[in-house]
């Protein structure tokens, strides 16, 4: 380590640029992601809610999705509230130990997304490639294996990446052109050498993004092989339904994430990164339950039926 970093400690405080140094452009993305926010709140809520409540849902699909809710809540609590109360009190400032934990958070969420999306889609595999066999294999002990394997795992390597960050030392500026702590530019902040971290995220990126994007395109390789097969038109229809709402979600969640973590660094940018940003932890988790929702007869019944029990309870 240089003499010049030894004699620095970290910032006991970041500054969270925003997306916008204009103020007038700050109380309009207020509105904007006030109302993003509450929408995104609302539906994921909803299905989750829906889903517990109505027994016909209670299968390894719906199971799936009301996870897949409560991780895109989960993502968007942990960025979107922090950077509403910064424009709010026209405050930038959030501590060391606060940046750390909502990168905890950031990439525990994340993580769990991204392998849960390919859960789904073998899911999916499995019930239009081997129906006669779906409830043998999706079993609800393997359901619980499937969906509990990300949580556990996604732990370990948020808190790995946290370990590798506090051996950092950041000196000088401390201004982080972003509106929450994400991995990245904070690494650029570091005055200390950031070789490991940047290893341990293209190796992580590699198991995460990677390969649960390639086990997603061969399940849906072998689903469309066998879609094709059907002899009738109309249930050709209703397979390719059925799994166009997951393909919406596979292509806005990996086509931001890959254009953070996996594309060089020379030909990412600041603003791009927020642009990224914003579309995986606000505006993906907002548009999920609208995804899934209208193209989804079985939910849009529990939603109406939840919607009326709601009523009829309160009148």
């Amino acid at each position: 380590m240089p003499m010049e970093a030894r004699n620095h400690t970290s910032p006991s405080e970041f500054i969270l640029m925003g997306l916008s140094d204009d103020p007038e452009q700050e109380y309009l993305l207020f509105s904007l992601f006030l109302c993003m926010y509450v929408v995104m709140a609302m539906g994921n809520l909803s299905i989750m809610l829906a889903i517990s409540s109505d027994a016909h849902l209670h299968t390894p699909m719906y199971f799936f999705l009301a996870n897949l809710s409560l991780v895109d809540f989960g993502l968007a609590t942990n960025t979107v509230p922090k950077m509403l109360v910064n424009i709010q009190t026209k405050s930038k400032s959030i501590s060391y130990a606060c940046c750390l934990t909502q990168m905890y958070f950031f990439h525990f969420f994340g993580i769990v997304d991204s392998v849960l999306i390919a859960m789904m889609a073998y899911d999916r595999f499995v019930a239009i490639c081997h129906p006669l066999h779906y409830t043998t294999v999706m079993s609800p002990r393997l359901c619980a294996l499937l969906a509990s394997t990300p949580w556990v795992f996604s732990f370990f390597i948020s808190l790995t990446h946290i370990l590798l960050m506090t051996r950092l030392v950041f000196c000088g500026n401390n201004e982080l052109t972003h509106y929450f702590c994400d991995l990245t530019p904070l690494l650029r902040l570091s005055c200390t050498d950031t070789s490991v971290n940047k290893m341990f995220v293209l190796i992580v990126a590699g198991l995460v993004i990677a390969t649960t994007f390639l086990c997603i395109l061969a399940s849906y390789a072998c689903i469309i092989m066998t879609i094709l097969q059907v002899p009738s038109a109309g249930g050709r229809k209703k397979a390719f339904s059925i799994c166009s709402s997951h393909l919406s979600v596979v292509a806005l969640f990996y086509g931001t994430t890959i254009g953070v973590y996996l594309c060089p660094s020379s030909v990412r940018t600041a603003m791009k990164e927020k642009a990224s940003a914003v579309m995986y932890t606000t505006v993906t988790p907002m548009l999920n339950p609208f995804i899934y929702s209208l193209r989804n007869r079985d939910l849009k019944t529990a939603l109406k039926n939840l919607i009326n029990k709601k009523i009829t309870s309160s009148s």
